[in-house]
């Protein structure tokens, strides 16, 4: 079989115990800036209108509409700043270094006047514990650059194998997107029924949230900044009977009964000799242990992600 990775894919190593703080301190920044998407675009199903997606520079917010005009959001990794644009031509941007969270918040809400917007958020974190309001927030105040930008290619790389991915789905299915309540890039394939009420239980974070985000049933795979190098998972809602039994590719991967869900390090994924396609086999195999258990439609729901490469090399004088 050919290799997958692409000839000019790199997967970067990175200890997570080396950038753990610089990791927390960015996590608080994002939910900062999240909230202020959260509160300027209307709910879409499973809160997918809060998310960022990976960019050519870091994370992007994409569009918020703000009284009449776009406003978009960059984590620009690449020159450390933060840049805001607006859909009237105005720009702004604020240094992304070592300072708390206190003193980022402090000057976002002085930028974001300067740019004309005002946008009411709750000013504390979610999904964490405990959750300190921003605007006193000075225990986070790391930032590693170097370190930032080696969680970016993570990212880079991560987002681009779970692109294809989710192109091997025909059923309702996320984006590729960056949560940044737990700052874990995730994308979902749904059945297409209903789930139970979700019970909620995230810390900070009301039981609704949850309930929304979980009111189809699904099987949802992603990667999260921890462990050694970062850890991929996959898990599904409800569960099926006998999914934590079922074996789940490649050597490595585990059901780790603490989180609920199939884990593979990261470093498992970079050291292989094909890291895409050792990556898609653990999505492969755990989207197919909650698929067949749950008896999805998978005659119907799954798709060839390579079906237009195959018309094209069929006939040779196509375009597009």
């Amino acid at each position: 079989m050919a290799r997958l990775t692409p000839e000019k894919a790199r997967w970067p190593a990175l200890k997570v115990d080396t950038w753990s703080d610089t990791r927390d301190t960015l996590h608080m920044w994002s939910q900062i800036v999240g909230k202020l998407k959260m509160a300027g675009t209307p709910l879409i199903n499973h809160w997918w209108n809060v998310t960022f997606t990976v960019s050519a520079r870091g994370l992007t917010t994409g569009a918020i509409p703000v009284d009449g005009r776009i406003l978009d959001i960059e984590f620009d990794f690449a020159a450390h700043e933060l840049v805001l644009r607006t859909s009237d031509g105005r720009r702004a941007t604020l240094a992304l270094r070592p300072r708390t969270v206190a003193d980022f918040y402090a000057e976002l809400v002085e930028v974001l006047g300067r740019l004309g917007i005002t946008v009411e958020i709750e000013a504390s974190p979610n999904e964490v514990d405990p959750a300190i309001p921003f605007a006193e927030d000075t225990v986070h105040q790391s930032y590693d650059a170097d370190a930032v930008g080696v969680y970016w290619q993570q990212l880079v790389q991560a987002n681009r194998v779970f692109q294809l991915w989710r192109a091997g789905f025909a059923g309702k299915s996320s984006p590729v997107h960056l949560f940044w309540g737990s700052l874990d890039l995730a994308c979902t394939r749904f059945s297409g029924r209903s789930a139970p009420t979700h019970p909620g239980g995230a810390p900070n974070c009301a039981n609704w949230v949850m309930e929304e985000a979980y009111s189809r049933e699904c099987a949802s795979a992603g990667f999260w900044p921890g462990g050694t190098e970062g850890m991929f998972y996959a898990y599904s809602y409800p569960a099926p009977d006998g999914y934590s039994s079922r074996p789940a590719g490649p050597d490595g991967a585990h059901w780790d009964a603490a989180l609920g869900e199939f884990v593979l390090p990261y470093e498992v994924v970079r050291e292989s000799d094909d890291p895409d396609a050792t990556l898609l086999r653990f999505l492969d195999t755990t989207y197919a242990a909650a698929a067949d258990l749950a008896d999805w439609d998978r005659a119907l729901l799954d798709v060839n992600p390579h079906r237009l490469d195959r018309r094209l090399h069929a006939d040779d004088t196509a375009t597009i």
